[in-house]
């Protein structure tokens, strides 16, 4: 298995990294975590334009043909300047989850504008009591008319406080089922949480929303099989994500060690330190080196090959890419745990990707089996 990005692919990771450095710095995170929406819609837009929304998806919906490696690509390279835009909330849970349950009709009025930048999706899969699985889904669809009445709860909906249209997941006479909800469609409550990490989520409240025929997602009881495949995608995304944050705590750390001093000489002299950033080096490549076999495997068919890298990668990033994040922090001693600190911003996104989609007790027990 070849493992070099190509040229197309080398050239997208560098204008994603470029684009991070000059026009997205950390210090535009902070600006925009006490903002009402998190990100800038602009500069979503500008995304769209640039074509990284779409590199993912097929041409006919409007995407550039490529495969899941380039979004994850994408993402390892925001990652690096915490760019707050919803990529993971609206590309890959929203998108691939209206990519493989659409119909051509649904993909154009749903997904294309999302690709272009026009609009922004959320998937609202997760329930109170549903931890990670996919299928214990309390919310009813029930038939009513031509259509369906949605009600329920759903938690931690991320983008979900400003997504113009909500995939929401609930239990229909068939089954769990996919179904495409305006946020601001009548009976739809919004409650707007801010994460650990300093992004936004929502708790969302459906009673009785009534919807068309023409909203639900492919057949009746499909839905669960959908999500079990995003969800794949998903934890492979974070994974991908978590390689950026893991490289620049990295670099950040060895800085501080070659520049903070102690009893008068360099504390990144002492063969302990260096000791320790030579296992955090470690570490780091090897969870880029199993992030490439899962963000490859992403877009296979076979069930059993895919969930055991991608399950392999997410173990990684709970354990090597959890002790990076931690020892970047202790390692920036007192300073570090301070909110002055750009070191603690990436600290608390991994461990917000390290508890999305699957934590290390069940990726160990989906690749046991």
């Amino acid at each position: 298995m070849d493992f070099e990005l190509d040229q197309d692919q080398q050239m997208l990771a560098k204008t994603v990294a470029d684009f991070a450095k000059n026009e997205s710095p950390v210090e535009r995170f902070r600006q925009l975590r006490d903002d009402d929406i998190g990100y800038d819609p602009a500069v979503w837009q500008k995304m769209g334009e640039l074509g990284w929304l779409g590199v993912a998806f097929p041409e006919p919906v409007g995407g550039f043909g490529g495969s899941f490696v380039e979004c994850a690509i994408v993402l390892e390279n925001l990652a690096t300047n915490l760019v707050p835009e919803p990529y993971l909330a609206s590309v890959v849970l929203g998108g691939m989850a209206l990519l493989r349950a659409g119909t051509a009709e649904q993909h154009a009025a749903y997904l294309t504008p999302m690709i272009e930048g026009d609009t922004t999706l959320a998937l609202a899969y997760a329930e109170a009591r549903s931890r990670f699985d996919v299928s214990a889904i309390e919310t009813t669809a029930t038939t009513k008319g031509g259509g369906y009445e949605i009600s329920g709860q759903k938690v931690w909906v991320l983008n979900g406080h400003n997504a113009d249209h909500l995939i929401v997941s609930a239990r229909a006479p068939a089954g769990v089922t996919l179904f495409v909800v305006p946020r601001d469609a009548e009976g739809v409550s919004v409650t707007v949480a801010k994460t650990i990490d300093g992004h936004k989520a929502a708790f969302i409240e459906l009673d009785e929303v009534a919807v068309e025929r023409g909203a639900r997602l492919g057949e009746e009881g499909a839905g669960a099989r959908v999500l079990d495949r995003v969800m794949d995608y998903a934890a492979a995304a974070a994974v991908a994500e978590s390689v950026g944050l893991a490289s620049k705590m990295l670099h950040m750390t060895v800085d501080y060690l070659g520049t903070r001093e102690q009893f008068g000489v360099k504390i990144g002299s002492f063969q302990a330190l260096q000791h320790r950033a030579v296992d955090m080096y470690a570490e780091t490549e090897l969870l880029r080196s199993i992030s490439m076999a899962s963000m490859v495997r992403a877009d296979e068919d076979d069930t059993s090959t895919r969930r055991a890298d991608i399950s392999a990668a997410k173990y990684q990033l709970a354990t090597g890419g959890i002790w990076v994040a931690q020892q970047s922090l202790q390692l920036h001693g007192g300073i570090g745990v301070t909110d002055e600190h750009d070191i603690g911003l990436y600290f608390k996104r991994m461990y917000a990707l390290n508890a999305l989609f699957g934590d290390a007790e069940h990726h160990v027990a989906r690749f046991s089996e």
